[in-house]
């Protein structure tokens, strides 16, 4: 049986009822470990998303009075049921998106944890904060974390589960409800998602799914929602940031990348070529956080070339369902596309292709073989474009100054990795302009770790998902001030000049004072 058809019809059935559509429009979705048809998806309209709107306001405004202990509750059944429903949503990832199983296995891991954390966190993330008042004992203010209302989600293929649910689940455990358009290439990893999301016991209708085009239903969602995460390319984040920005809601972006890993002196060659190959070409490269340039000092050149290049050409390509296979199928013949006119460009411009650079049909229609260049110049696309598939480019350096400038080049600033001793690598890190610096790691110690907030500097995107500011980004901050005694103004018996006086003297005594 091939992979595409996995699936039975009462499955997929059962999956498609979930979304929110009174159309008979549908679109064929196909696998691209085959090329073959998955399902048939029904296609949402506006007044679809107009329902799916008003539907989780009225939701929303329950769910927003419900404990956090019930919240909590909830994500930890949403967790457990995770991690039993392992198999098939890992069947589903792969089906979708094309990925080796252990890396599929990566989003159940990372959907879990993100469920786990927000249950456990909750009560201390989203509890009123006392501040200090403008007087001492006379005015007291707290601090509200107020839910948004509802939250517009669109999210992408490259990471189907976990940016179809991670995103949300911080959104919910605020106090909001959720409308989201998952990537029209992975709809049913969303949809068995929501699926579990109800058996935990949310509200069915807290969480509702629209589907269709980003042009017409990612459109429609940002011009309701009252705020947007959004996961995608620089160039669509930049169009949900400006439709965002004329609805005066805020947004988070989480776009592209071309992230830099630096070989430092004193690097473990061996383990810096394991781990390369790692976040290279982690799900074919098609993460936002994927390494795509590797710069190592001069002294160690060499050897971590060879290191690096017989690593990634012993690595082994497959279709199959097994837990064997080191790397899977790049998403779509677009992707194919692109990788292809890079590294054709590439060779065109003076570099010289290490090992790889093939497309391999023989293994299934979109199958790109992990590619190592090296004398890539600036004549080439992908110099400084991202590719955003298995290929990366190899660049020697001479001083560590060198090197700092080297990774921040371009426009972008998501993620970088450091491999050398941890003391010099943490006194670069903050000299990287990337939101998250994983040493001697790839991506996977910050992205793992979701009590660190992450997101990127400059064109790779605004806000952070994860840790705290995961959560807080869906709520507002509203202060309470109770004033007693005594108005700020003063009482009515003082004479304003008087009061004056008064008001000095206390602020010099309190500047004595630990007082802020």
């Amino acid at each position: 049986m091939s992979a595409a058809t996995r699936m039975e019809p009462a499955r997929i059935a059962e999956l498609t009822s979930l979304i929110r559509t009174t159309s008979d429009e549908t679109r064929t979705t196909i696998s691209p470990l085959d090329g073959e048809p998955v399902a048939d998806i029904p296609v949402s309209t506006i007044d679809d998303v107009d329902d799916a709107f008003d539907t989780a306001r009225v939701t929303q405004a329950a769910w927003a009075q419900t404990s956090v202990r019930e919240r909590s509750k909830a994500l930890l059944k949403l967790h457990d049921l995770v991690l039993e429903h392992r198999d098939e949503l890992c069947d589903l990832i792969q089906l979708e998106s094309g990925k080796a199983r252990s890396q599929a296995f990566d989003e159940i891991l990372h959907v879990a944890l993100t469920a786990r954390f927000y249950a456990r966190r909750l009560r201390s993330q989203i509890k009123p904060e006392r501040r200090n008042g403008a007087f001492p004992l006379l005015t007291s203010i707290r601090v509200n974390h107020v839910p948004k209302g509802v939250v517009g989600i669109i999210s992408p293929w490259n990471y189907p589960l976990t940016m179809a649910i991670s995103d949300g689940l911080p959104a919910i455990a605020a106090g909001n409800a959720v409308v989201q358009k998952p990537d029209s290439q992975s709809p049913l990893i969303a949809l068995a998602a929501n699926e579990l999301f109800r058996k935990a016991g949310f509200p069915a209708d807290l969480w509702q799914i629209v589907s269709g085009s980003g042009s017409t239903v990612g459109t429609a969602i940002i011009e309701r929602a009252d705020y947007i995460c959004f996961t995608g390319s620089t160039a669509t984040g930049t169009l949900v940031a400006k439709q965002a920005a004329e609805r005066l809601i805020n947004c988070s972006l989480e776009l592209g990348g071309k992230n830099p890993l630096i070989v430092l002196p004193g690097a473990d060659v061996e383990k810096a070529a394991a781990g390369a190959v790692t976040a290279a070409f982690s799900s074919g490269g098609q993460l936002c956080v994927s390494v795509e340039r590797l710069y190592v000092h001069k002294d160690l050149y060499d050897d971590f070339r060879d290191a690096f290049v017989r690593r990634t050409g012993a690595m082994s390509l497959g279709a199959g369902f097994d837990w064997e296979t080191d790397m899977g199928s790049l998403v779509s013949q677009s992707q194919l596309e692109t990788i292809t006119k890079h590294v054709d460009d590439a060779v065109a411009n003076g570099a010289t292709v290490l090992t790889g650079g093939r497309p391999r049909p023989d293994l299934g229609p979109f199958f790109y073989e992990p590619t190592v260049l090296e004398g890539v110049t600036e004549a080439a696309e992908c110099f400084a474009e991202e590719t955003f598939g298995p290929l990366v480019s190899l660049y020697s350096y001479s001083t560590v100054d060198e090197a700092v400038e080297l990774a921040n080049q371009g426009e972008y600033g998501l993620n970088a990795s450091l491999w050398g001793p941890v003391g010099v690598a943490k006194d670069i890190a903050p000299r990287i302009k990337a939101g998250t610096v994983n040493i001697n790691e790839g991506f996977a110690a910050t992205f793992g770790s979701i009590d660190a907030p992450m997101g990127g500097m400059r064109a790779s995107g605004l806000g952070r998902r994860q840790g705290a500011e995961g959560l807080h980004r869906y709520t507002e901050v509203q202060s309470v001030g109770v004033q007693r005694l005594v108005p700020i103004s003063g009482p009515a018996f003082v004479k304003p000049a008087l009061f004056a006086t008064l008001l000095t003297a206390a602020l010099r005594f309190l500047r004595r004072t630990w007082r802020a």
